[in-house]
């Protein structure tokens, strides 16, 4: 589809200039225009300038006088594949019930667990398009799915399968992430090394060869997957050719930021409980750090050390982490408000986390995640007068007109 957007009051660019990720005092410059044209043609951005751009006669165009554009969000860590839900435990945390004491209880993952084993594929895949109809809504043009509510051969193939459905029918762009190492399920609660095991011998084998997964993802932490058990899923895993991504120091710092950087982990997500080794780490890595704010607000966990990393120039994204347990909002908006609120960043850095490095902790950077020629179009049109406003008013959904690959949607 061509598309030229006109009087557009901030177009917000997020230029990388070439760079795959932003970082540091970066982050801040935004590379704004005001009074600003946008020309899109076959769904890929051709030309910026201002009142003067020439635009072909028979071509659509949008006059968004007085709006802000941004680059769509990339909401680079999701849970957006299960079936059920968990307000009791929500009630339960209200009552001071830990994230420990309620896995005990019978909740926490293996709950979501039990729900998307006896749901049908059908029913995973419209409750799925639902919410990436919410997303795109709320102005997330990609976003990264992780299975690891199934564990077992059979329910984990059956996600990614839904997750391949929703990349091939969804307006949004969806990556896929393997996680079978999300927890142990029952029938190897007394093996888990033979879960491991089932993990390497049969579920990666299967998942590469039928190309379901372009990532690898496990859960290190305390109680869960130790080092040795994540380091020999990674192994397996990269000599398959899936990327690692690990999800790291959620509860406890226990080298797994480490072991990332040392793996060339794409990203290492969470974060909350990283210290001093962690970000000597990632100092020296090219390993995104991805921090997830919503998470530390749900759980009312302390949040990730966002403000150090950014200051010792490690490349940082934010995404939702949205899922069914510990972070139950998928409105990227909000994140750049806790960003801004609870993690001492700036707007200006809350976007640029929000948009090219989400697309940089996906390897998606040089193709989106920025406003700039020869990118794919994907544009958020919101009904504000300053692009700071959308974090500063909260709570709503700031969204006008969303361009996904150059396509005008209609909502």
């Amino acid at each position: 589809m061509n598309l030229f957007i006109k009087n557009i009051g901030q177009l917000v660019t997020v230029a990388s200039l070439g760079k795959r990720v932003k970082t540091g005092s970066d982050m801040r410059e935004l590379h704004i225009h005001t009074n600003a044209s946008l020309l899109i043609e076959n769904g890929i951005i051709t030309a910026i300038g201002g009142p003067e751009l020439l635009y072909p006669e028979d071509i659509d165009v949008i006059d968004a006088e007085g709006k802000v554009v941004l680059p769509g969000f990339v909401d680079s860590h999701t849970h957006t594949v299960f079936a059920g839900s968990r307000e009791n435990e929500f009630a339960m945390r209200s009552e001071g019930k830990t994230y420990q004491e309620i896995a005990e209880a019978g909740g926490g993952i293996l709950s979501t667990m039990r729900a998307t084993r006896e749901a049908g594929k059908r029913d995973l895949y419209r409750l799925a398009e639902r919410r990436l109809n919410t997303m795109l809504r709320n102005g997330t043009t990609t976003v990264e799915i992780k299975s690891g509510y199934g564990l077992s051969p059979e329910s984990e193939m059956k996600i990614l399968e839904v997750i391949s459905e929703l990349k091939r029918d969804h307006y949004v762009t969806v990556v896929a992430t393997f996680l079978g190492a999300h927890a142990f399920p029952p029938e190897y609660k007394d093996d888990k090394q033979g879960y491991v095991d089932r993990i390497c011998d049969y579920m990666l084998p299967y998942v590469a060869e039928k190309k379901l997964a372009t990532f690898i993802d496990v859960f290190c932490e305390t109680g869960y997957f130790d080092l040795k058990m994540t380091e020999q899923i990674i192994l397996e895993a990269k000599r398959r050719g899936l990327i690692p991504k690990i999800h790291a120091d959620q509860l406890n710092a226990i080298g797994a930021v480490e072991l990332g950087a040392r793996h060339n982990a794409i990203s290492v997500d969470h974060l909350e409980k990283t210290n001093g080794e962690g970000i000597a780490a990632l100092k020296n890595s090219q390993t995104i750090a991805t921090v997830l704010p919503g998470c530390s607000l749900f759980l009312n966990h302390p949040y990730a050390p966002a403000r150090k990393m950014i200051d010792e120039g490690i490349p940082l994204a934010i995404a939702t982490d949205f899922n069914p347990g510990s972070q139950m909002c998928s409105s990227m908006q909000m994140m750049l408000t806790l960003a801004c609120t609870q993690m001492q960043m700036t707007p200006e850095e809350s976007i640029t986390a929000a948009t090219l490095n989400g697309a940089a902790a996906l390897g998606l950077s040089n193709d989106i995640g920025s406003i700039e020629i020869g990118k794919q179009a994907d544009v958020v049109l919101y009904s504000v007068h300053d692009y700071r406003f959308i974090p500063y008013h909260y709570g709503t959904n700031h969204v006008w007109k969303v361009v996904k690959s150059g396509v005008l949607l209609d909502f």
